[in-house]
């Protein structure tokens, strides 16, 4: 489904069910260099049971036209007014990887929008290498094999999918290298260089909660403790998976999210 957003069309999979604004809605926010794929089994099942799933490609990314926004800021502001254009006041902002970053920047700047937040592989600061943002900026396959080994737990190219027909290492580095040139580095220095106040985080006021992997190599178990610490009164929730927890463990994150949004009026 297309929405119009700050004058381009944007794209969100609504999980195979027409998007229905009386229905508690949630924004599903992608991480780097990736798209609304990523959430395609969160969002479907969501859709299904009581929800309605908007899971986005933020501007030059996927089916989402329009130029690639540089910083956090600017796509938390985006997400903002994606959220006003779907004719939705509020909604659940859930992001994963860079979208939680997006979606930490939502609620701290635009805490009108977001209703309930959950962030996933998460923390702050966002650090990234010098080699792994040097083989982005040149759009190299070395910097689409970084963040597909570092994305996945260790073992996870042995497991065997809880998605039928989906390997998971191979879809990854597929989806990666299908983004447009210049948006792997764009996406990467927008987290690195993101620094929200401490003190901001410290007086964030919206129901939170942060699902860490225990096997996550780029942003680990301690990174996303130290941000559920930082959140008043959030929750931290600790799976075995890696940093691609949405493929790595659906169920488990579906639950979770399930669980934590439910309270806000889904079936």
């Amino acid at each position: 489904m297309n929405f119009i957003v700050q004058g381009y069309p944007a794209y969100a999979y609504t999980g195979g069910r027409p998007f229905d604004p009386n229905l508690p809605a949630i924004v599903f926010i992608h991480g780097a260099a990736l798209d609304h794929s990523v959430w395609h089994y969160q969002a479907r099942y969501l859709a299904h049971h009581g929800f309605a799933s908007l899971a986005v490609d933020l501007p030059g990314h996927g089916r989402s036209p329009g130029t690639m926004r540089n910083s956090i800021e600017a796509m938390g502001d985006w997400v903002a007014a994606f959220i006003e254009a779907a004719c939705t006041e509020r909604a659940h902002v859930v992001g994963h990887s860079m979208g939680s970053l997006v979606a930490l920047d939502t609620a701290l700047r635009h805490g009108g929008r977001v209703a309930k937040l959950a962030l996933l592989g998460a923390g702050v600061p966002m650090p990234v290498g010098d080699a792994f943002l040097a083989a982005a900026r040149e759009d190299s396959p070395a910097a689409f094999d970084m963040q597909t080994a570092w994305g996945h737990a260790r073992q996870a190219a042995l497991a065997t999918s809880a998605i039928p027909g989906l390997t998971l290492p191979g879809a990854s580095r597929q989806l990666v290298a299908r983004a447009h040139p210049g948006v792997q580095h764009a996406d990467l220095a927008a987290c690195h260089g993101y620094a929200p106040s401490i003190e901001a985080i410290r007086a964030l006021n919206v129901s939170t909660l942060v699902i860490a992997g225990r096997r996550d190599t780029m942003t680990p178990l301690k990174a996303g403790q130290a941000l559920a610490k930082g959140i008043p009164g959030a929750k931290l929730l600790a799976l075995d998976t890696g940093h691609a927890m949405t493929s790595e463990a659906p169920r488990e994150v579906t639950a979770a999210l399930r669980s934590h949004l439910r309270e806000a009026g889904a079936a």
